[in-house]
């Protein structure tokens, strides 16, 4: 008598790179952004500048899609090539490999867990946690979960987050800390020593400010949205976690391309050997995933998934904290 299928088992399917088609979206991805950059400096219109600086950004968030599909080893897991390419990047974008792999391995594991969904993601307190802790903590979790947090992802969640804290915290464990901060700051050197302050902001700190924002607001999105469900270790299934804490967040075809498909969490969290340009194809092919709950980057989900601050027990949902 065979196990009756699981909805993880019907996924497998889709669990299977093309090598071809992850190369060409790493190599293809990799020259746009190089050629968007290079439209950064001098010599072209101001406006036309600045038109590549944002699309330095978005496609800065691609390529950091593809690099994270690469470390869970979803596309090219036998590639030597593609292990060495992804862990340059890593420490180009303020992500070292060794820091990401740790805190967002973690991260799957423990999804939605109350207790343990601090490390890789945003932290969790219940009304309960938060009535009782004293003023200085209450303003430290407000400010780690505070929308002008997200909005300086590239400063505070990336730069400080994933480089200098957890050099600070384990320097032998995370020694590419220090090239991925020393060549940003020479690259911030050499751009304004050979093209002047204008070309530091525009290839450097606008790119990565779009970047570090909008990866920053779709790890917050992707699990504190309304509707998620959070829970004890005792009511904890991996399933569970990744059908009713993750969200399914809607793009238009552009953004769902510039954002790697990452809006397809639910599935991503379900099974994460899924390259994620086979996401949509797993979503067409099994109904259940359809039934996902959902956000958007329209402006008004944007307030509905920044509003919520704890979670209720009683209630069991995700509350603001005015009038706590």
């Amino acid at each position: 008598m065979t196990a009756p299928e699981t909805l993880y088992t019907r996924t497998k399917p889709y669990a299977r790179d093309y090598p071809w088609k992850s190369w060409w979206c790493i190599l293809s991805t990799t020259f746009l952004l190089l050629a968007a950059a290079a439209g950064t400096l001098p010599d072209l219109p101001l406006g036309l500048r600045l038109i590549c600086s944002a699309l330095t950004g978005l496609l800065l968030v691609r390529l950091f899609v593809i690099y994270h599909d690469q470390q869970h080893r979803a596309i090219l897991p036998k590639s030597r090539l593609a292990a060495i390419f992804m862990r340059l990047f890593g420490i180009c974008a303020l992500c070292p490999s060794a820091i990401w792999r740790s805190s967002h391995d973690y991260h799957h594991a423990h999804n939605s867990k109350l207790r343990s969904a601090y490390i890789g993601s945003y932290p969790i307190m219940t009304k309960e946690q938060y009535q009782a802790t004293g003023g200085g903590e209450r303003l430290l979790y407000l400010l780690m979960r505070h929308p002008l947090t997200i909005l300086s992802g590239y400063v505070i969640v990336f730069l400080f987050g994933m480089v200098i804290l957890p050099f600070f915290s384990a320097p032998r464990r995370n020694l590419d800390s220090v090239p991925a901060l020393l060549l940003h700051l020479a690259l911030g050197v050499t751009l304004v020593m050979c093209f002047g302050w204008l070309a530091l902001e525009l290839t450097l700190v606008v790119p990565f400010f779009i970047a570090g924002a909008l990866g920053a607001y779709l790890f917050y999105a992707q699990h504190n949205f309304p509707g998620v469900i959070f829970k004890d270790q005792g009511g904890w299934t991996y399933e569970g976690a990744a059908l009713e804490s993750s969200s399914y967040l809607k793009t238009n075809p552009l953004m769902a391309w510039f954002t790697g498909n990452i809006g397809y969490h639910h599935i991503h969290h379900l099974n994460h050997r899924i390259p994620f340009y086979r996401l949509p194809e797993t979503y067409r092919a099994i109904p259940e995933l359809q039934k996902a709950k959902t956000t958007t980057l329209h402006p008004f989900d944007i307030f509905r998934c920044l509003r919520l601050k704890v979670w209720c027990v009683e209630t069991q949902r995700m509350v603001g904290v005015r009038g706590l």
